[in-house]
């Protein structure tokens, strides 16, 4: 059964002065392929000056490359989009390819950190290896959802597994580098995933609402089931909920919006909303 839910993300960026920015790396499309079908799309950048051309990165994502032909003291984003939230099972693939060697493996494979950094985690409770390798995985995905302290952080980049794992602490893109660290170590191919999590809200005012943020989850190539993703600060599997944006080997080419910048100081603003919608009401997002 369809479920469409709109969703608009506006990212600002302001300057306390007249800047010039560099090319601009946008990944904020959804891949092609993916269980959630996007039944409308657009991408608006301000100001109007700028230049935009899309294109496929080596890893499969659609990202958007932006260009500027003046200085500018504002910079923003704008998505909107129509989404299906329909339920499936995550572990049923749809591809052929899911029992094939994955895309780029010696770059999903490649180890984050030395193996005595994750020693005495896995060594705290390893699984038994007679397990299956979902159970084995799903196993420490809710190890360290249990373990780590959730943090939203808001400053740019992410924290070494040594310093996640030394603070029992991080933001859902620490605890997915960390998953995708120790997958890597037990011999997976494992990639970092950025994108939304849309989620019920709690206010029963307005049952139609929904809470959106921007998330991220490590994806691990399972025998028998492809790529399958992991929320390492919920626990679960990564379903219909998580809408992905890109995926990379390493979170610094998954992130949102990427270049260079003028040295100046800046303020950053992320506004998101999101609300199923009802049959009369779906039509295409406006910019």
């Amino acid at each position: 059964m369809s479920t469409p839910v709109l969703l608009n993300h506006r990212t600002s960026y302001r300057y306390d002065r007249m800047v010039s920015l560099g090319p601009q790396t946008i990944r904020l499309r959804p891949p092609v392929h993916m269980r959630n079908a996007i039944m409308t799309y657009a991408l608006t950048i301000g100001p109007d000056h700028a230049g935009l051309t899309w294109r496929q990165d080596t890893h499969g994502n659609v990202v958007s490359e932006v260009s500027f032909s003046e200085r500018m003291a504002q910079f923003t984003v704008d998505v909107s989009m129509i989404v299906d939230l329909a339920p499936y099972d995550p572990l049923v693939t749809l591809s052929r390819a899911a029992g094939m060697a994955p895309h780029h493996e010696s770059d999903y494979r490649r180890p984050v950190v030395a193996a005595e950094v994750l020693a005495p985690f896995l060594e705290a409770d390893d699984p038994s290896p007679a397990e299956t390798h979902l159970a084995r995985l799903t196993t420490l995905a809710r190890r360290i959802a249990t373990r780590l302290h959730y943090m939203r952080r808001l400053e740019p980049g992410v924290w070494t597994p040594q310093e996640t794992l030394a603070r029992e602490a991080g933001s859902c893109r620490d605890s997915a580098w960390l998953l995708i660290a120790l997958a890597r170590h037990l011999g997976y191919a494992a990639r970092f995933v950025s994108g939304y999590l849309i989620e019920p809200s709690a206010l029963q005012a307005d049952p139609d609402r929904l809470v959106c943020d921007l998330h991220a989850w490590a994806e691990i190539w399972v025998p028998e089931h492809g790529w399958v993703g992991f929320d390492t600060t919920s626990g679960r599997l990564a379903a219909q909920n998580h809408i992905p944006l890109a995926a990379s080997d390493t979170p610094e080419d998954a992130a949102p919006i990427s270049g260079l910048l003028d040295q100046c100081q800046a303020e950053f603003d992320v506004l998101m909303q999101a609300h199923f919608l009802h049959r009369d009401d779906r039509r295409e997002p406006k910019p």
